[in-house]
This record gives structure tokens, sequence and C-alpha cells, in this order.
């Protein structure tokens, strides 16, 4: 029995990976479902029961105060910078090798909750991302494992809390690998499916089997509409342009506000405005998904000031614009004033409305009878290609959430388009830009980040012969007798490097016995150009070999001398960091 116990403990030890990715997806799953309910719960609980209506003054005041309640939440009770979710844990791949504080595995949920809950126009995706990775980094560090397997379990949190709030096990799987940028080998790829299809089942378990948007298929693709698609891609690829560019700026804006008070008034105050006029950037705007989908995309107007203008569908396509122009800036405004969302949801929303709007006005213009669901799905998906540079993803999602795959061809159209007219001007998605403007991204780079886990004091090396410049050369030369080294440090008595020595530079006088008494140190020794400091960054390193062409490179520490490191063992542990950031 004994032999069968151990045989059964070690097959454990062996598939462990496995075993925890399954109850990495299980939480994830749970917390996304705990966020989802969470979010409804104080949206149709609590302002629910508040009667809304047209022009109603409701719209100025609920947003602000869910930004105030998440202000006040985030200061005093988590006391901790939550930031935006994906970039949060693109940052942490970059600068904390995947490691995420605990409150992460809860606190985006509970604050994003009475942020969206209250009406703030952003989604709870980002959040339950960073919960998701948070889960996977702290188990990872609970079970002690190495540091690729905890970037391979913060990846399968964040695949599982994708796959469990959309129901989309795929989509799930190819956000880790295309936006968190996970190598694709078959050691990463089990796991991140095993968590996927657990968080995936979980959702599908406690909330039935219907789609997040009830999508039906009414008309087949038709190939005569691909160069319609090919415009919805365009336009999706500008909008995208605009969406990253004003986000960016205004997020910038707001941060060079001193006062706190003064952000959440303007931004609580612009957020109103934005959804007093336009109330459909209430939330998420799922709902107004909805209404395109099912032919009742006029109903857009409901609870507008707008509504008179109903009959006029000149007017309408203006409205659809100023709907695309105002998400953008109301999701800036819940963000920058204090809120916590994300933005997959006003992407999935901006590309909705941009599909249908291509569709209406084509139709309008030409005269023919352009599907306005089957554009809608399609901008959804290119809008996502291009906030996100992931063509992948916007295919897969807007199919997996809508049931859709009937329409993978003008998917694949509409993403592909957007993602080839971002990529113009833009070279880096929402999420990394913000990274990529600091100098600190690394995962969309392998060779920096295989030099990022490189530990720079691990490369220094200590074993080269101290010489003194007091010493003669008859003492030099009994050092070098003495040394394996051809390289000298010349150091003080109190640690000090005053300069350095090569073999090479003192061969001719070495073996002149004359000069043993009348040559010191100090007078053949030279200060090196370049150096580097313990403190410094691998990247460092390798920028200072690059530019220098030296094989050595002196550590000095506030000028005391630490030691020497080479260009040969940087590349040998180089080659052995990139072996083990592919191993299979």
């Amino acid at each position: 029995m004994g032999k069968i116990y151990q045989f059964i403990l070690q097959r454990i030890i062996d598939n462990k990976i496995y075993l925890i990715s399954l109850l990495i997806g299980i939480i994830s799953g749970i917390a996304a479902l705990l966020l989802k309910n969470l979010v409804h719960f104080i949206g149709d609980r609590l302002v629910g029961n508040i009667p809304i209506s047209q022009s109603s003054i409701w719209f100025f005041a609920l947003p602000m105060v869910g930004i105030i309640i998440t202000v006040l939440l985030v200061k005093y009770v988590i006391r901790a910078d939550l930031g935006h979710g994906v970039t949060k844990v693109l940052e942490s791949i970059s600068l904390h090798k995947g490691m995420l504080r605990l409150h992460h595995t809860f606190s985006s949920m509970i604050t994003s909750s009475f942020t969206i809950g209250f009406g703030g126009s952003v989604g709870a995706e980002a959040p339950v991302v960073l919960t998701g990775a948070a889960i996977g980094s702290n188990l990872s560090r609970f079970f002690r494992l190495s540091a690729t397997e905890t970037m391979l379990m913060l990846g399968c949190g964040a695949t599982g809390a994708i796959a469990g709030i959309f129901k989309a096990p795929i989509a799930g799987v190819v956000f880790t690998l295309e936006v968190l940028m996970l190598d694709l080998t078959m050691s990463s790829l089990l796991p991140l499916l095993i968590s996927a299809i657990s968080a995936a089942v979980l959702a599908y378990y406690f909330m039935g089997d219907a789609s997040l948007f009830t999508f039906h298929l009414n008309h087949n693709f038709n190939a005569m509409n691909v160069p319609f698609y090919l415009l919805t891609g365009v336009f999706a690829g500008i909008v995208s342009l605009y969406f990253i560019r004003v986000s960016t700026y205004f997020e910038r804006k707001f941060k060079e506000m001193k006062h706190q008070f003064s952000r959440i008034l303007l931004g609580g105050l612009a957020l109103g405005v934005s959804i007093f006029l336009f109330p459909p950037l209430w939330g998420e705007g799922y709902i107004s998904i909805n209404k395109i989908f099912n032919g009742a995309g006029m109903n857009l107007f409901d609870n507008s000031v707008f509504y008179t203008f109903q009959d006029s569908h000149w007017f309408f396509l203006l409205y659809l614009l100023l709907l695309i122009i105002f998400k953008v800036l109301s999701m800036t405004a819940t963000t920058a004033s204090g809120g916590v969302g994300g933005v997959f949801a006003p992407s999935l929303f901006v590309g909705a409305v941009s599909g249908y709007l291509i569709a209406m006005l084509s139709n309008r213009l030409f005269g023919i009878n352009l599907p306005y669901e089957n554009f809608a799905l399609a901008g959804m998906a290119a809008m996502v290609a291009g906030v996100m540079h992931a063509p992948m993803l916007g295919i897969f999602l807007a199919a997996e959430i809508t049931g859709g795959y009937s329409l993978l061809f003008p998917l694949i159209i509409a993403a592909i388009t957007s993602y080839v007219t971002i990529n113009q001007f833009e070279p880096h998605s929402i999420y990394a830009r913000r990274l990529a403007a600091k100098g600190i991204l690394v995962t969309h780079h392998k060779d920096r980040a295989a030099l990022h886990y490189m530990n720079v004091e691990r490369l220094i090396e200590k074993d080269f012969t101290i010489v003194s410049p007091d010493m003669t050369l008859g003492d030099l030369t009994k050092a070098i007798a003495a040394s394996k080294r051809d390289l000298f440090p010349v150091v003080d008595a109190d640690g000090t490097l005053r300069g350095m020595l090569k073999m090479n530079d003192i061969r001719k006088i070495i073996f002149n016995t004359e000069l043993y008494d009348n040559i010191h140190v100090r007078d053949l020794m030279y200060m090196p150009e370049f150096y580097i400091s313990p403190h410094d960054s691998m990247l460092d390193v390798a920028a200072k070999f690059e530019s220098c062409g030296r094989f050595n490179l002196a550590v000095i520490d506030n000028g005391k001398y630490v030691g020497f490191i080479s260009r040969a063992r940087v590349f040998s542990d180089y080659r052995d960091t990139v072996s083990s950031m592919s191993q299979e």
C-alpha cells in the first residue's frame, strides 16, 4: 500500500501545474461571477429603485456618488493605488516578475462594482482580469512555484477571469497570449485551457447557457458586402486611434490637477452631463448593444433630451457619432476622476455603434440593405482589435459572446483591417502605451524581457586580484604570478577604485628587473572610461556593453570597487534565461 501511496503522490507532484491551474480557473471563475452579480445588485437593487426618466437629475448625481464611494474605499480602506487593471498586470510582469499584492484579489472587484453600479461609463472586465491574475500570482507564491511558473499561473488567472465573465474560454486564452504576450508552448497552453474551460463551465452552470448578447443570425454572410466590412474596419481603426489618444491625453490632464476633490468634481460633472445628454452611456452599455442586435436601435433615443428628433434619420446618424465621441470622454472622466473600471465594455459599445453607423449610413447613401446587427458585431471585433492591438481576441470574443461563429469571415475582415489601420499611427495598445511611455514595457519585447529577469549582482565576478596604487612593479609582478586573470583593479585602503591595469599594458616592462623598485602601480594604472553600478538594470548593462565595445565592465558602488561583469558571462546567462522562459 505504501508504494501505491507514493506512486499517487508522485503523480500529483508531476502534474501539480495542471492541478493548480484548475484551482485558479475555478477561483477566478467564482470571482467573475461575484463581480458580475455585485454590479447587477448595486445597479438593479439599489440604483434601480430610483426612478430615472427623461431629463432626470439622477443622471447627474448617481455617477458622481459612485466615484466618491470608490475614492473613499481606495483612500481609507484599501490604501493602495489600483490603477488600470490590465496595465497593472503588464506592469507586474514587466517590473515584479508576476508578483501582485494580495489585496488585488478583491479590491478591484469591490471598487468597480460601485463605480459601474452607479452608472460609471466603464466595464468590469479589466478589474476582474487584475483579480484573476492576482489570484494566480498569490497561489503560485503559496505553492512556492518558480518565477516562470508564477508567470504562467498569473496568465491562468487572467484567462479564467475573461472566460468566466464572458463565458468565452477561447477568448480568455487568446487574451493572455495576445495582450499579456505570454509565450505559447505546449507547457503553457494546457494550463491556460484548463483554467479557461473550468471558469467558463462554472459560469454556464450558475448563469445558464444564454450568451451575453442576444444575437440572432437573420442574414448570412454575403460576399458582396466585403467592401463595407473593409470600410467598417478602417473606420474602427480610426476611432480606435481617437479612443487611445483622447483617453490618454485627458488622463494625463486629470493627473496634473493637484487636488483630488477637483478631479472628482470635474470628472463627475463631465460624466453626469454626458449621461444626461446621452443616456446609453450609462454603465457598461450592454443594454444598448442588445437593442442594436434586436432591431431596436432607434430606442437608443430613449430618455434622451433629443428624443423629439427620433423621426429624423439623418439626425440619428449624428446622434450615433456623438455616442462614439462621448463614450470615450465619459469613460475617461470615470477612471481619471477616481472610478475603477476597464475599456473592454466601452470598446464593445463603441464598436457596435460604429458598425451600426456604417451600415445605416451606407444604406441611406447607396440605397442598399446591409444587416445592422451583422455590422454591429463586426464593429465590436474591429474595435477590440484596434484598441487592444489584438485582432484574434476581437474575432473570438465577438463570436463567443454572441454565438455568432457563422460570421467569422466578416469578423476576420473587419478586425484585421482595423488592426492594420491603427498600426500605421499607434504602435502600442491602450494598455501597453502607458508603460511604453515610462520605458518599462518588456512584455512585448522578448529580448528586453529576458534581460529584465537577469540579476546584475549575480553576474558580478569578484575573483580578480586587487592591487594597491603604492605597490612597486616588483610587487605587481608577484601578484600577477599568483593571479589567474589578466585584469587588475587598483584599490586604495578604504576600498575606493583608483584605476585598473591590463596585462597587455605592462607586458613590455614586466621582465625588466631594473624598473621593479622605480615604477609604482599608480604610474601604470588608468581609470576606466566605462563602468556600471550594482543597482543598474540589465537593460542598462546591455546598453553599456553595446555602446562601449568592452569585454569587461568595472562595477563601482559610490566609488567603491565591487567587481567586474564580463560580456561572456552576460551572454551565457542570457541564453540560460531565454531557455528557461521558453522551456516546454
